[in-house]
């Protein structure tokens, strides 16, 4: 690879949107699909996050 250039691998996984408003977490799918009864544990993660924190990102399994 050129020195000029940049790659990442892309990993295949869920598309998700985690918020955290006044302790409460809310995991979701692009489509607005409620994704938090399947993945408890970044639920349980995400508590930990400062208040009104907003993250999109690609959950791998």
């Amino acid at each position: 690879m050129r020195p000029d250039c940049a790659a990442e691998p892309k990993w295949d996984g869920f598309r998700a949107l985690v918020s955290v408003e006044r302790g409460w977490v809310v995991l979701r799918s692009r489509r607005g699909t409620a994704m938090g009864p399947s993945f408890p544990e970044v639920v349980a993660g995400a508590v930990q996050l400062p208040d009104a924190t907003v993250l999109d990102g690609e959950l791998v399994v």
